[in-house]
């Protein structure tokens, strides 16, 4: 912008002087504060409400942990309610085999039944880190040991009898026999380390390639 001669002659007229650069006479907000601990009493305010908020959120997950028999009791009923959808849908599936008309009433009653006696076979069998003991007055070496041979007999005994019922006996006996015997041979397999799973798994292949039976 162009200044007229009347304005800058009277800008002319203007001294010149340098800032003040002293500090402020009077107290700041920032002394004020210092002088009165208020920061300090802010930080051990907040100290304090972190080691609150600590404590509540240890109580909760304290609360929020189960116990070890609640825990045992959890882990059997995912497991048998697992098994009890695998008896529903082998009692479909060899029903709908024979061409039989589907009682869903009664496949339901037998899938209940079959929870049942699977939860308590469950919790009584199954490994758990609060029931070690199987049989009482036996070394605690001896506990798993004695575990995986009741597993390794069973997956045997329920594998080769599904072998041999399915070929010989007549379809009310396979159809009432079949879904049972199918979830005890897969939980004893499951439950078999790897090596004694693979042993049964080839003693139920050679009962079946010696009897001479066949997938039907």
């Amino acid at each position: 912008m162009v200044q007229t001669r009347k304005e800058r002659k009277a800008a002319a007229g203007i001294k010149l002087a340098q800032p003040d650069r002293s500090g402020p006479t009077e107290a700041t907000l920032l002394q004020f504060a210092q002088e009165r601990e208020l920061f300090e009493k802010a930080d051990k305010k907040q100290r304090k409400n972190r080691r609150s908020d600590g404590s509540e959120d240890e109580r909760d997950e304290e609360g929020a942990t189960l116990s070890p028999k609640a825990e045992r009791i959890m882990e059997a009923i995912l497991w048998t309610v697992s098994l009890a959808m695998l008896h529903f849908t082998l009692d479909v599936l060899v029903q709908h085999q024979y061409a039989v008309v589907i009682s869903w009433p009664q496949i339901v009653r037998r899938s209940i039944q079959a929870l049942a006696v699977f939860f308590l076979l469950f919790y009584t069998l199954h490994p758990h880190a609060s029931s070690p003991i199987l049989l009482p007055g036996l070394p605690l070496r001896f506990q798993s040991p004695l575990r995986q041979s009741i597993f390794f007999g069973a997956s045997i005994a329920s594998g080769c009898y599904l072998i041999h019922i399915s070929n010989v006996y007549g379809y009310l006996a396979v159809m009432k026999q079949s879904p049972p015997l199918g979830c005890l041979w897969v939980w004893s397999i499951i439950e078999l380390d790897l090596s004694l799973a693979v042993v049964s798994l080839a003693v139920a292949g050679g009962f079946f390639y010696q009897g001479g039976y066949t997938i039907r």
